[in-house]
Parts: structure tokens; sequence; C-alpha cells
């Protein structure tokens, strides 16, 4: 009798490496794409002969080499000028996870999943998806800041040691953020100059969608600078966000318009002095906006006070 011979299971088939790409999501190349094939290094620079050509002037001839293999990937500064930056850090060599966000002379791009079935597509041309952007006014840095959300956006843009106004439009209003340096120094809403700067860029940051333009420095001089460094700004912002928040539905919206309630049956000795100012402020300009641009107070204390006055009987939403 034969021995048997036991049963040779096959391998189970391999699984394939995740593909991941790198998308252009601001600068000269938005809207652009770089397949990342497996294994394999990408090297990044000015000069032509390299794997991805980036043609401007902040970008060093070999600026940076990234490095597949399998599900990991790596990317490494080459000793470029004026480095390279992952969310917001200069890096010399860092691993990168899918969403992060790397800065390259004033390309933001974006690791992301990509169709496998593809992974070559689109690699080599990056200059035909700039010389379909061109215009008479080229933009050196544009995007959604629903894709880039302004608080990584400014530490980028602060650790790139950057220079310039960021203009931020969404449907109804125009922000404005002043860098030197890689510093905040100020900021407007509207080109209201009378609203305190810290005022309006806590209000910005609010902001949630829209577009953004990093145009050139201004040769205009401020007489009331902010002197805070960046992450402080987003400290403080981030709590007053969640205060506000936390008004919720109470909290009328800023285009909405208030009154004296009529009747008004508590007495105005129960009121503080704070409270009292912004009674006068919604009495004189009875909109939300206004009385948030022309208090005195913190947007974050005016809006508490706003919604007391309103839960009390002092005010109503028209």
């Amino acid at each position: 009798m034969e021995p048997s011979v036991p049963k040779m299971t096959p391998p189970p088939p391999s699984r394939s490496a995740k593909q991941y790409a790198l998308r252009f999501i601001s600068g000269k190349y938005q809207g652009g794409e770089f397949p990342l094939p497996n294994s394999k290094e990408i090297v990044v620079g000015r000069s032509s002969e390299l794997d991805m050509v980036l043609v401007e002037d902040m970008v060093s001839r070999r600026h940076a080499k990234i490095t597949v293999t399998g599900d990991q990937i790596f990317i490494q500064d080459l000793g470029s000028t004026n480095g390279t930056f992952v969310n917001g850090e200069k890096i010399k060599r860092a691993r990168l996870q899918e969403g992060d966000r790397i800065l390259i002379g004033t390309s933001i791009i974006k690791l992301v999943a990509a169709d496998s079935a593809a992974p070559d597509a689109g690699a080599a041309n990056l200059e035909d998806v700039a010389a379909g952007r061109r215009t008479s006014q080229v933009r050196t840095m544009s995007g959604s800041i629903a894709e880039i959300p302004l608080p990584d956006l400014m530490q980028l843009f602060t650790a790139s040691k950057k220079s310039g106004v960021l203009v931020i439009r969404t449907d109804h209003d125009v922000g404005k953020i002043y860098f030197d340096g890689g510093g905040v120094v100020y900021a407007v809403v509207n080109d209201n100059f009378d609203v305190p700067p810290l005022k309006s860029l806590y209000r910005v940051l609010t902001w949630v969608d829209g577009t953004f333009d990093m145009e050139p420095p201004e040769d205009r001089q401020f007489s009331e600078p902010i002197n805070m460094s960046t992450e402080g700004i987003l400290m403080e912002a981030m709590r007053q966000i969640d205060e506000v928040r936390r008004l919720g539905p109470d909290m009328p919206p800023m285009h909405a318009s208030i009154s004296l309630a009529m009747p008004m049956i508590p007495p105005l000795r129960d009121l503080s002095a704070e409270e009292l100012d912004v009674l006068q402020l919604a009495y004189n300009y009875g909109h939300v906006e206004t009385i948030l641009n022309k208090s005195l107070a913190s947007d974050v204390d005016t809006c508490q006070i706003l919604v007391n006055l309103l839960k009390n009987g002092f005010l109503r939403v028209e």
C-alpha cells in the first residue's frame, strides 16, 4: 500500500499593497495627481531629469525623495534651500500617512488613496495641469478651506516662514490675514479696520467653506499689529469657537436683526455694566454682526451676553 501523500493547500493569493497618489491641492499644479508605484523611490525637484518635476523658484534642483515600499511611504528632504514640511512641521525624514499634507515650494500636496487599476496614469505631465490653470494673473497658492482647514494652512505658512496676504473668500465675506516671515501680524474682515485684528482673526478661523489665495505682501504699516504666536492664536481661537458652539441655537446668526423687547418686563437695574453696554449696542445698531464689531468685549463674551439678554426678555430676534 502506497503511503498517502498529504494534500498541499495552495498559498493564498498575495494581497496587493494599497495604491496611493500625491494630489496637488494648492499651488501651480493644483488639480494634478501623481500616482505612487509600489517599491520605488521618487525624487522630487526642479531638475528636468527627475521623477517628479516641479518648476518653480522655491523648489531646489533635488528637493526631496519619496520612498514607497508596499504600504509604507517615507519622505526625506535632500538638503533643499527652503525645506520640506509635513503637516506644518519641517522634516528631514518622516513616514507619511494617508491624508498627510506636504509643502514643497508653493505646492501643498496631499497623500490620498488611488485607483489601484491605474497606478501609472497621469504621472508624467504636471506641466499640462499648470498650463491649463494659467491666467493673466497667476496666483502662487490657492485652494479650498474645506480641503485645507485654515488652522492647518496657518501652521504651514508659519513653519515655512512665508510673507504675504492670505485672502479668504466666502459667499458673504472676505477675510485677510497678513503674514510677515511666518508670523501673523494683522487680520481684517471686509476691510473693516475699526474691528480689532485679533477679533477679526478669531472670526475668520470659524469659517469652514470658501476659497483662499496667498497674495504678495502689501507695503502697509499697522498701528496695532498682532503680537502673538500662531500656536497661541490657534489655541485661543479653538477655545472661543468651542464656547460659542455651546450656546447652540440660542445664539442668533451673524446676519440676524434684533431689537429691544417691547414691553420690557425685567428691570434694567438687574443688568451688569457689560450687559448694559451690549443692550445699548443692540438698541443703536440692531444687527448681530455690528454689535459684535462694536463691542469692546470679545466675540465669545458678547455672544454669551446677547444670549442672556434674549433669554431674560430684554431683547428679541426680529
